[in-house]
């Protein structure tokens, strides 16, 4: 009785020990499977992208363009229309007083540090403009007695521009020789320090 009770014991207690060694590893095998079958997060590293604009290996240069400065703005003289005006009562002079009328009222020269500009027309809509590079000679000539004058500028191509009835004439071909020969003094030497260097 006692040996059947103690077998019986024996018994159960190896079977309680199987069923928790098989509850414990079916436990494990099923955690292992789902740790299998669930999807991983992956984390990406974030990449940061350099936009350069410029190589560089060339420096950029930190020079500014230079700025436009006005040294005259007008129209012709207002003394070329009055005389004009005056002497239009003739009719042999009538064409020259037209002429003069067109010029006070629709002619504008414009000289700065860069160019020189020639508005013209009835709208403002004729425009010419040259450098002081092309320039190749200034002549003036005076006009009643020497109040306003005639601005003749000959270009490096041969054309030649003639500016009419301009006040201050003589300061102002003074000025247009003068920022020629500069740009002229420059172009010099762009040209030695940009030549090919030898031995």
């Amino acid at each position: 009785m006692t040996t059947a009770t103690s077998t019986t014991a024996a018994t159960t207690t190896t079977t309680t020990r199987l069923l928790s060694h098989a509850t414990t590893h079916q436990t494990l095998l099923h955690s292992t499977l789902i740790s299998f079958t669930k999807p991983k997060t992956i984390r990406l590293a974030t990449l940061t992208k350099l936009h350069v604009s410029s190589p560089t290996n060339k420096p950029i240069s930190a020079a500014k363009p230079s700025q436009e400065t006005i040294f005259f703005d007008g129209g012709a003289h207002y003394g070329d229309l009055v005389a004009n005006l005056l002497l239009g009562f003739t009719l042999v002079w009538l064409p020259l007083t037209l002429a003069a009328v067109l010029r006070g009222f629709f002619l504008r020269y414009r000289f700065t540090n860069l160019r020189v500009t020639v508005i013209s027309g009835l709208t403002g809509q004729d425009r010419s403009d040259f450098s002081y590079k092309v320039i190749k000679d200034v002549q003036v000539v005076p006009r009643f007695i020497g109040e306003w004058g005639d601005v003749i500028i000959t270009l490096k191509d041969g054309t030649k521009v003639d500016l009419r009835s301009v006040p201050r004439f003589r300061e102002i071909a003074n000025y247009c020789t003068s920022m020629a020969s500069a740009a002229a003094a420059d172009d010099d030497d762009v040209e030695e320090s940009g030549g090919p260097k030898g031995f």
